[in-house]
């Protein structure tokens, strides 16, 4: 029944799916706005179709329906209520399942958002580019992702569950819908940016149309990538939050380039320059996503994160590699027009320094694009297996860091067209004496390492330039003046750079120790005491775990496990951590109580990490921000005013922020 249900769920919305692309793209060829009107019903048929295929895989997964192979791989009546439901994306099918109910949802926000404007051929065309990408991820799991295979299982048959490591934290329920918020998300202004080019509307209107959809996008995504870190650091037991693995850095990859877009698309508002640029930020974050998409699921490489393999990786090779040439293709066709509206780019101004932000941005994607890359092309033009270690990552990303920090600092600040050094001077005072006593007292207190030192500084440094230009907007629209484009980029900014002062922090002060330890034992470790006062053991309906009972400093007791699942027949680690305002404790086991209770135990000391968590909380909370609708574009702060009287706008010149700066 569920498989059944299902399957024509998914017949029903590649059906729609076809007709919607055909009924776009013939309404907007020949002119017929009738058609195009069509396109709104069958978006709302996708999603409702796949609503009824999603209701019928978590039914079937509540049911314990083993009858659906899914169910039966992936299922298990030990899994608890809330991992049962979110097995639906423990897998490939389930998760492209979900990928396009997603898709289906900001299909039906598009075409209710533009419905009286259907007939403009730059919707259309934008309708039948979501439409068709729509297509693929339907015909995927009507071909050889199909979630509903039917399964005959043996009697008294039951299922091993998702992986341990799915259903060993309450975060699994939340990273991956969030991640693909965000990745699907950037389906829309990849949509309108290929309908810009081919309509030949190139000019900066269809930025107004772009603008919010991305901003959302980016803040969905971010805190995919937040929560994803924060489930690496709860579960995996070793004291990090990034690893550099390559699906982490699948999920970077988009995020830089539509950091760099949102901040490069002000200069094409504002002065109408780096067209050819944004449309390629845009092309390319797409492509990131589908590129994230197949190193995630098509079984390519090993991973914590890669739960999968399949084969489905030439489909997504063959929409990877449409993804790229037809937007090429469209800008070469377009290069004359694109180059007509280009003008001179004064290097000191607030376009230079979004502009050097750009390459920033974009040098840091070429090293992470590389070193998660370049061993999958190796071993597949070769055989052989090699692996780019952390080290080379931390090394070409750190310098690139500092100066995003250093451009965060001063971009926001700058007049357009012309910066001069008295304006920069008084604008950047408060901020720059900031991050000069920071450097000193990180000095005092001992750090002697100058990058280190630097990177305190900088961060300080682009937190109060932040903090200032919000008390700006503040001073000028009360509480209002924290929502909108000027508000939301700098609370974003004022988030990035508590996170970049918690990674420098977390990492370069990072203790850890090692230890066996008998019940009764204690211990000193950077400062804390630590005892050991005795095993525990529990038994629970899917699981049975081994703990600890430890203290630190007199705390707790804490409880680092050991957890079996004995239906995977696989045991992962679950270390307890004491949350502290300046450091972090945390404890796991790489040896589970033994016959006499002895335990070897992981003591990991890092400073800091409350400030990663709450500054990614804040970056969200800013991108947000950003996307709420105000009048500010009509109002000016003083410090708008200041910039006005710096460089005076040309007449006509049109007005525009996103995340990263104000008018």
């Amino acid at each position: 029944m569920n498989a059944a249900v299902g399957s024509a769920g998914i017949a029903l919305a590649l059906a729609a799916c076809i007709l919607g692309a055909g009924a776009s793209l013939l309404g907007t060829v020949r002119g017929r706005p009738q058609l195009l009107a069509r396109s709104r019903v069958y978006a709302w048929v996708i999603l409702a179709s796949t609503a009824v295929a999603v209701a019928a895989m978590e039914r079937a997964l509540i049911t314990r329906d083993f009858t659906v192979k899914y169910v039966a791989e992936h299922g298990s009546t030990k899994t608890p209520p809330l991992f049962n439901v979110a097995t639906l994306w423990a897998s490939l099918e389930g998760s492209i399942l979900l990928w396009a109910l997603v898709l289906a949802g900001y299909l039906v926000a598009m075409v209710t958002k533009f419905r009286s404007r259907l007939g403009d051929p730059m919707i259309g065309w934008a309708t039948f580019v979501v439409f068709s990408v729509a297509t693929f991820f339907f015909a995927l799991m009507a071909g050889p992702a199909d979630p509903f295979v039917p399964f005959d299982p043996p009697p008294g048959y039951d299922g091993p569950g998702p992986n341990p490591l799915l259903q060993n934290h309450v975060l699994m329920a939340f990273h991956p819908p969030m991640l693909y918020l965000g990745y699907v998300g950037f389906t829309v202004p990849f949509a309108f940016a290929t309908a810009a080019l081919i309509t030949g509307r190139l000019g900066e209107g269809w930025l107004v149309d772009v603008r919010r959809w991305t901003l959302v996008a980016w803040s969905f995504l971010t805190a995919g990538i937040l929560f994803g870190a924060w489930w690496s650091y709860e579960v995996l037991g070793w004291g990090g939050y990034w690893a550099w693995d390559p699906v982490e850095n699948a999920s970077l990859l988009p995020w830089l380039t539509a950091t760099a877009y949102l901040h490069s698309v002000m200069v094409q508002e504002r002065r109408g320059l780096l067209r050819v640029w944004n449309l390629s930020l845009l092309s390319a974050t797409f492509a990131l996503t589908i590129l994230g998409t197949f190193i995630t699921r098509s079984g390519v490489l090993e991973s914590v994160h890669s739960f999968t393999e399949s084969d489905v990786g030439p489909w997504f090779l063959a929409l990877l590699g449409l993804s790229i040439f037809v937007p090429l293709s469209l800008i070469a066709w377009r290069g004359d027009v694109l180059r007509s509206g280009a003008r001179r780019l004064a290097p000191l101004s607030r376009e230079g320094a979004f502009l050097y932000n750009n390459l920033l941005f974009a040098a840091f994607a070429l090293v992470v694009f590389v070193g998660t890359v370049f061993p999958l092309v190796v071993e597949a033009l070769t055989g052989d297996r090699i692996s780019v270690g952390v080290p080379y990552f931390d090394r070409m990303s750190a310098p690139i860091g500092m100066g995003i920090l250093l451009s965060m600092a001063v971009a926001p600040v700058m007049p357009w067209r012309a910066a001069p050094i008295r304006v920069l001077a008084d604008r950047l005072h408060w901020p720059a004496w900031a991050g000069t006593i920071t450097l000193v007292l990180a000095v005092v207190i001992g750090e002697r390492s100058p990058w280190v030192v630097s990177a305190y500084g900088l961060a300080v440094f682009a937190g109060a330039s932040a903090a200032r230009q919000l008390w700006l907007a503040v001073s000028a629209r009360g509480v209002k003046g924290l929502a909108g484009r000027t508000g939301g980029g700098m609370i974003s900014h004022l988030g990035l750079a508590m996170v970049g002062l918690a990674l420098v922090a977390s990492r370069v002060h990072l203790r850890s120790a090692e230890i066996e330890l008998r019940p009764g034992d204690r211990v000193q470790v950077a400062g804390h005491e630590i005892r050991y006062v005795r095993p525990e053991f529990l038994a629970f309906t899917n699981r049975t775990e081994a703990r600890a009972l430890v203290t630190v400093d007199g705390d707790g007791p804490y409880t680092p496990a050991v957890v079996r699942f004995d239906n995977a027949g696989a045991s992962v680690g679950r270390p307890s951590v004491r949350v502290g305002l300046l450091e972090d404790v945390q404890l796991s086991l790489f040896q589970a109580p033994g016959d006499d209770g002895s335990i070897g135990l992981r003591v990991v000391v890092q400073p800091l990490i409350l400030l990663l968590w709450v500054g990614g909380g804040v970056t969200v909370l800013g991108g947000l921000l950003a996307a709420v609708p105000s009048r500010e574009r009509r109002e000016k702060t003083p410090n708008d005013q200041m910039q006005d009287e710096a460089s005076p706008r040309q007449e006509g010149e049109p007005t525009g922020v996103a995340v990263g700066g104000t008018r």
